[in-house]
């Protein structure tokens, strides 16, 4: 999940990582009453959510109140990149002697968070490292020990720095860090740090990114998420982000509900083999109970395009008798109203088996004839 830059800057701030003086603003009005407050010239960003947003018009210069106002009404309302901006950060210009380049990331062909640091900052890094790989320093973090200071002046030294500016950029460096670790972070970067003409350290633009994965640890950001979804996503989408079941809508006509991405992946694919066209990806995950199936039933039948559901479970820790009381509670509660075909292997299969074959739901052991019965029900449904 990646995070707009008031709400990285808000996480800088509350480290006492330096940040320029700004707030929000939703208004041209607003973002006049700011840049007054500021009393000093401003910058005015758009709040979008995608890179190279500078390059695109999403950053604007007003030496003045007024300046900023038309700025803003220039920018609110106007599209970055076919995002629609609906907020800008006002704050005030920082004077530059030097842009330098902070960022922690994952590195996952070495399994391990990576430091990577530049004299060659307000630049994408990427650019830098093609342009100049001489200009990139990069310092591997173990996962057990984790972010030193002694690698923080490695890379402090390595950008030139001596004395109190270097103890000072080690000081931000590891407090980086900390917000990396804190935050889940995938990415965290400063880009620009600005060094003053005081010699002072200014993160002039911040940007984090959180692992979906670890949202649960940060629920103000997962209902951020949520909330801001609802206009994007269908209502099948949504209600199963809501669920935690991992969906995708497609254009077909054959709801597809497996375990495990790999397995709904492959049915997609067999699907498609015999000529049918999935109308879905639903992965209900390992260890599904049976609430959990029947809220994936649920979804996909709620799909007005389905004219069958195939439901492929390969049982490891996910038990199949357990999918096949999700199958038969989903039924109970909402009628089935659309035919089913249904292949189950693994642990408990026969239970499961047996569960489905005395309420009258027959089940297979082949994933290519369950596969090929249901676009042929697909087909005679049309």
């Amino acid at each position: 999940m990646k995070l707009f830059e008031h709400e990285a800057k808000a996480i800088f701030s509350k480290y006492k990582v330096p940040i320029p003086f700004g707030e929000l603003a939703t208004s041209p009005a607003q973002a006049q009453e700011i840049a007054t407050r500021l009393n000093a010239p401003v910058v005015i960003k758009a709040q979008v959510l995608v890179a190279g947003r500078g390059r695109a018009g999403g950053v604007l210069f007003a030496q003045s109140p007024s300046e900023a106002e038309l700025a803003a009404k220039k920018m609110l309302g106007a599209e970055i990149r076919g995002i629609k901006v609906q907020s800008l950060l006002v704050e005030e210009k920082v004077p530059v002697r030097k842009e330098l380049y902070f960022g922690i990331t994952f590195d996952r062909s070495k399994r391990s968070y990576i430091a990577i640091a530049s004299s060659e900052g307000g630049m994408e890094i990427e650019e830098v490292a093609a342009a100049m790989p001489e200009k990139i320093i990069k310092v591997i973090i173990d996962p057990l020990s984790g972010f030193r200071p002694y690698h923080a002046s490695q890379i402090a030294k390595k950008l030139g720095y001596t004395g109190g500016q270097m103890a000072e950029l080690v000081n931000i460096f590891l407090k980086q860090y900390r917000m990396a670790m804190d935050h889940d972070a995938e990415l965290i970067e400063m880009n620009p740090l600005i060094e003053t003409p005081e010699g002072k350290f200014i993160a002039a633009d911040t940007r984090i990114i959180i692992d979906d994965s670890a949202l649960y640890r940060h629920p103000e950001f997962k209902k951020r998420l949520i909330e801001e979804a609802e206009a994007e996503l269908t209502p099948q989408e949504l209600e199963a982000r809501k669920s935690g079941l991992a969906y995708v809508k497609l254009e077909g006509n054959i709801g597809v509900i497996g375990n495990g991405a790999g397995l709904v992946m492959a049915t997609l694919d067999v699907v498609q083999l015999y000529g049918g066209s999935p109308a879905n990806f639903l992965d209900v995950g390992g260890g599904a109970s049976a609430d959990r199936m029947a809220v994936a039933l649920n979804l996909v039948l709620s799909d007005p395009q389905v004219r069958v559901v195939f439901i492929n479970i390969l049982g490891g820790i996910t038990r199949c008798d357990e999918i096949a009381k999700g199958i038969l509670e989903a039924r109970s509660r909402i009628g089935l109203l659309k035919p089913m075909v249904i292949r189950l292997v693994g642990t408990n299969e026969e239970e499961g088996k047996r569960i489905l074959t005395e309420a009258g739901v027959p089940v297979l052991d082949s994933m290519e004839e369950a596969a090929e019965r249901a676009v042929r029900i697909a087909e005679n449904e049309g």
